[in-house]
């Protein structure tokens, strides 16, 4: 099966064919950046990455562009609350951005461009638009001229009648029409601004994607992302500014992921009931907080509460116990080490990584696992259906947990289970990241063990306690088995 990419544009699946073979351009609009992110910009971030790794993982290299939106009216009026400048606010919050999401298990993408970075090619995009009549200056800012580009409202289905009862606007005598949208705003008295043309002034939002996307990947992308609410105005706007100046498509694939709600009601700050990622990982593991992001399809909403989390912290406990038996059980069979050595939890999934191979010596065994594989490759294929590739991925705990009953679990099996849910990982991003571990490494809970072991033998009562109450304290539990004790963290 090929993989198939429901097209906002059409609103069907269609098959994904890149422009270049083996090559994919894809931009996501990223947040702006005048406070930590909440819960809902954290969806579009998780799931993007999956598709990043799922296109990587199947032999894409992928260019992959998430913008910062360091300058508007949000982070001035931010700055002048703290006494500071807009630069230094979107400094401060893209650090937390990435601290965020890193923490979420998001590997960045290839390119941040930043709009303050950006500023020559967005006045030069506009000075040719205002060149091709699809633009216009007034009263200092400048106008895109919506009824200069016939299929305005492709994106969102609309024609230009029905769009203007959604569009939030007053009468502006400065433009031709009231659907018409700001490109160039004119400075006003102590904001930031930079010279152009036009005067002092900056951009609007919705240039900005279109001139950083143009600069970095060229006329036409492969995909262009985000969530849901930015179909109408932003990407609808986005569409209109692009092709009226290249007269080619912005976007061959449109992808939108859904709502994120708090307890069954929409998220707004009208109701107070936002929730920055930052607040969530004082008290929720990350990989429970992407578990919950993929456990439902991309498109559909997502109700957040405590008890969607709670499930999704068992479940993804459940895959990473299994793994720990694995290696656990290979370390056993394999005391040298060498067999163990190297099986890490990845964060990425490099170039192919879903042609893995299980190489057991045990044929039925390899087809079950090559079956598990294609079917968790077939599942993505079906429009990322993260949900369902998770289903898969349980029924390889299934396969691990029955191997691990038996008396002798030979290591060639270990290791390909361990290889296997590693690509499966690599992937989706599920299991806990070495970082995240609380406080002692790997090594130095199993040097205190063996310490710990030895002082009993030597009936050292107190030391053994001393090191017990460590452990207890870093949140490690000890387990009896035939194969001695092992350990994992709460």
């Amino acid at each position: 099966m090929s993989l198939q990419i429901y097209n906002t544009m059409s609103r069907r699946q269609e098959e994904f064919i890149s422009q270049q073979p083996g090559k994919v351009k894809m931009y996501v609009c990223g947040p702006t950046v005048y406070d930590y992110i909440h819960i809902g910009n954290a969806r579009p971030a998780i799931f993007f990455d999956v598709v990043r790794r799922y296109l990587e993982a199947v032999g894409y290299e992928v260019d992959y562009l998430v913008n910062f939106t360091d300058v508007d009216d949000k982070l001035i009026r931010k700055a002048e609350q703290l006494g500071t400048t807009v630069p230094e606010v979107a400094e401060r919050f893209i650090e937390a951005f990435y601290e965020d999401t890193e923490r979420l298990g998001v590997r960045r993408a290839t390119r941040n461009p930043r709009v303050m970075e950006h500023i020559p090619q967005i006045v030069a995009f506009i000075g040719e638009l205002v060149d091709k009549g699809a633009a216009y200056p007034s009263g200092g800012d400048v106008y895109f001229r919506t009824k200069s580009f016939a299929a305005y409202g492709q994106l969102s289905h609309q024609n230009l009648e029905e769009l203007q009862l959604g569009i939030r606007i007053g009468i502006d005598e400065r433009k031709e029409d009231p659907q018409d949208f700001v490109l160039w705003k004119g400075a006003k008295p102590g904001e930031i601004s930079w010279e152009s043309p036009w005067g002092a002034g900056r951009p609007g939002w919705h240039i900005e994607c279109s001139a950083m996307a143009r600069e970095y990947l060229g006329d036409t992308l492969d995909i262009h992302g985000g969530g849901h609410d930015l179909q109408f105005p932003h990407h609808e706007c986005e569409c209109a500014q692009s092709e009226s100046l290249t007269g080619k498509p912005l976007s061959h694939y449109w992808m939108h992921n859904g709502f994120i709600n708090i307890d069954n009601q929409k998220m707004s700050k009208s109701l107070g009931n936002g929730i920055t990622v930052n607040e969530l990982l004082k008290r929720i593991k990350p990989e429970a907080i992407r578990y919950f992001m993929l456990s439902g399809h991309y498109r559909a909403p997502l109700n957040f509460s405590d008890d969607t989390v709670e499930q999704a912290l068992g479940s993804v406990e459940r895959i990473a116990n299994c793994r720990v038996n694995l290696e656990h059980r290979l370390g056993a069979v394999d005391p040298d080490g060498s067999g163990a050595a190297g099986w890490h939890a990845r964060l990425d999934a490099p170039v192919g990584a879903l042609r893995y191979e299980p190489q057991t010596g045990d044929e039925p065994l390899d087809g079950r696992l090559r079956g598990l594989r294609d079917r968790f490759a077939a599942k993505l294929d079906d429009d990322f259906n993260t949900p369902d590739a998770i289903t898969v991925w349980f029924e390889l705990v299934a396969e691990a947990n029955a191997l691990l009953k038996l008396p002798v679990a030979p290591a060639p099996a270990l290791r390909a289970l361990l290889g296997l849910m590693d690509v499966m990982d690599g992937v989706l991003g599920l299991l806990p990241r070495a970082d995240e571990a609380a406080g002692l490494l790997d090594a130095e809970v199993d040097a205190l063990i063996a310490e710990r072991t030895q002082a009993r033998a030597d009936k050292n009562w107190k030391r053994a306690d001393e090191i017990r109450d460590l452990l207890a304290e870093q949140g490690i539990l000890l387990e009896d088995t035939p194969q001695g004790i092992r350990w994992r963290r709460k």
